[in-house]
């Protein structure tokens, strides 16, 4: 068996909707089809506004802009996420300041998170990683006592909740990614969710160059005004087309990540050398990412990443630190900067094969290949 880390779930009415706005001939880039999809996030998660953008990075970008943050201006990031999350801060003049994450849902901690707060401080950017929400609630309250933005970076995590408010309704302002692995998908693309009408408005201009987006550019007469600085951040008809249709089957999609995870975690959990993580009761993960944890750290970890490449599975280890890579460290100030949870994470976590359509059949080759390993290496891994 060959078994990719990820395959995309589209079925007829992705193409028939891509198509459709194909054969029309107009409305390429902006349409109708853009409100619809906003209108159809915005219902789903229940807050009041939706704004689309070309990519999740453009969307937290353009939300930390919005809000004024700039030189001179503090967020706290975890390091163990995408670099997206961080070099948002960057964008805009600001310093990211990396705060640890706990090993429960591999979120930010919400106690390192009261550490790194000072005067300077204006937002919070909490990950939920893979699917799973973060410890947002703990979060929220100390972004509400210091009165601080919260900023929730949702990328891996549309549809997950906490009890039945789902992620999306925490913060000030929600960012989703429909990049090519994500819940849904419209190749790339991203959104903000917020319940702030002035936001909303803000966003709007900053992803259409600045001015007031209230008709379509391409088809009015009209002279449109340029009110801001502005990007060309815009999520394309096409891409909003496929969007509704994605986000139409996006139950149906949880739904079948949801019992494939659940196979494979009762089906490993018996696995000398490797953890299956346990989240909150009330915590409802949509399982983006299907991570365990490898006892014994980095040397059996990636001993087993190379036992399932031989065998021809992927994995991947998502995330190394931010706060290690080349760029983050030629510019820190602190070069003996220690996140112990994260820097420990990162040499355990590691990232199985998970996507709607996978089967039994692929499941089960997985599930033996794994046990295999366990036979041929348990006397040599030192459980932690």
């Amino acid at each position: 068996m060959n078994i990719p880390l990820f395959r995309i779930y589209w079925d007829d009415d992705d193409v028939r909707s891509v198509t459709k706005i194909i054969q029309q001939g107009s409305d390429w880039a902006s349409g109708p089809k853009i409100d619809e999809f906003e209108k159809k996030i915005s219902d789903y998660v229940k807050a009041r506004y939706c704004v689309t953008f070309n990519s999740g990075t453009s969307a937290l970008h353009a939300t930390i802009l919005a809000y004024g943050i700039s030189s001179g201006d503090e967020v706290i990031v975890p390091s163990f996420t995408f670099i997206s999350t961080v070099n948002s801060v960057l964008f805009v003049g600001a310093a990211p300041v990396f705060a640890d994450i706990e090993k429960t849902t591999f979120g930010l901690d919400p106690d390192s998170v009261n550490e790194k707060i000072t005067r300077k401080t204006r937002a919070i950017i909490p990950v939920h990683y893979g699917g799973c929400p973060c410890h947002i609630r703990e979060i929220r309250e100390i972004a509400q006592d210091n009165n601080l933005l919260l900023i929730e970076d949702a990328a891996e995590s549309m549809g997950a909740r906490i009890g039945t408010k789902k992620i999306g309704t925490f913060g000030d302002a929600t960012m989703f990614s429909f990049c090519q692995n994500k819940i849904i998908s419209t190749g790339e693309g991203g959104a903000i969710t917020t319940d702030s009408k002035e936001l909303y408005d803000h966003l709007k201009m900053i992803r259409s160059h600045g001015r007031e987006d209230c008709q379509n550019y391409f088809t009015t007469s009209d002279y449109v005004e340029y009110v801001t600085l502005g990007y060309n951040f815009r999520i394309s008809e096409i891409a909003a087309a496929l969007g509704i249709s994605q986000t139409n089957k996006i139950d149906k999609i949880i739904k079948m990540r949801r019992d494939k995870a659940d196979y494979l975690s009762k089906m490993l959990k018996k696995v000398n050398f490797i953890k299956i993580p346990e989240f909150p009761k009330e915590y409802f993960s949509v399982y983006q990412l299907f991570t365990i944890w490898v006892r014994g750290g980095k040397v059996p970890r990636d001993n087993l990443i190379k036992w399932l490449k031989k065998r021809k599975i992927a994995s991947k280890v998502y995330f190394f630190p931010v706060h290690q890579t080349t760029f983050y460290r030629d510019r820190s100030s602190d070069l003996n900067m220690r996140l112990p949870v994260t820097e420990e994470a990162s040499d355990h976590v590691l990232t199985l094969p998970l996507y709607p359509t996978i089967d039994k059949a692929e499941m089960d080759y997985m599930i033996d290949v794994i046990r295999e390993m366990d036979d041929s290496f348990k006397k040599t891994i030192i459980e932690k």
